[in-house]
């Protein structure tokens, strides 16, 4: 039996890539990384040491040009800085290293003459910055012994007035002694007259000293 005029619908095909979830893409957050010169600093007038500014440490976790650190911030670059800004402040030391003694031995009759300028600027400047330490030494004895000199001074005086002051004392101690004594002497001599006095009173109106006290 056929059913003619009828259509019956058709089942659609799905294939599994329709299924497929769309992958989910973070923004990556760009920033801008300062540059890092790896050219050879030029050397000074002297050659002991090469003035170059460096660019500062970056921290991977805040680099510069990002406000806001997100899960999608890369590190790579920040490390990368790091790493070349490092290295070439190895190569700037080693370059001031092999610069500071290549010179006496290998550079031109200019430049060893420049070194040897340089060393007797130095030997002239240590030595006057020892003589300026001894002049100071010298000073700061100078003075100490002066302060000593004076604090001697100053005892010798305090013992010459305490020895005065002693003196002084003594001198009136001696002489109240004296007066003292000499007053008693005198209290002596009056009460021993007295008495003499009182005895020949007594032998005058008793003749015979039957006690015998009475002279």
């Amino acid at each position: 039996m056929s059913l003619k005029g009828v259509s019956l619908p058709s089942t659609p095909i799905v294939s599994l890539q329709n299924f497929s979830s769309a992958k989910r893409r973070c923004p990556i957050t760009p920033f801008c990384l300062p540059a890092v010169s790896t050219a050879e600093a030029p050397p000074t007038a002297s050659m002991r040491c090469v003035s170059s500014q460096f660019l500062p440490r970056l921290n991977p976790l805040h680099p510069p040009g990002v406000k806001r650190r997100t899960v999608s911030l890369e590190t790579v670059a920040a490390h990368h800085h790091n790493q070349q800004r490092s290295l070439t402040m190895q190569q700037r030391e080693y370059s001031r290293y092999h610069q500071g003694w290549r010179r006496p031995f290998y550079g031109t009759a200019t430049e060893k003459e420049e070194y040897r300028k340089d060393i007797r600027q130095l030997l002239k400047k240590q030595m006057s910055e020892k003589w300026a330490l001894q002049r100071e030494m010298l000073s700061s004895q100078s003075k100490e012994l002066e302060t000593l000199m004076e604090v001697d001074r100053t005892a010798l005086m305090q013992d010459i007035e305490q020895q005065r002051t002693q003196a002084s004392f003594l001198t009136k101690y001696r002489d109240e002694n004296k007066r003292l004594m000499e007053t008693k002497w005198q209290e002596n001599r009056l009460t021993r007259s007295q008495e003499t006095l009182r005895e020949r009173e007594l032998l005058h109106f008793n003749p015979i000293n039957w006690s015998g006290t009475l002279k």
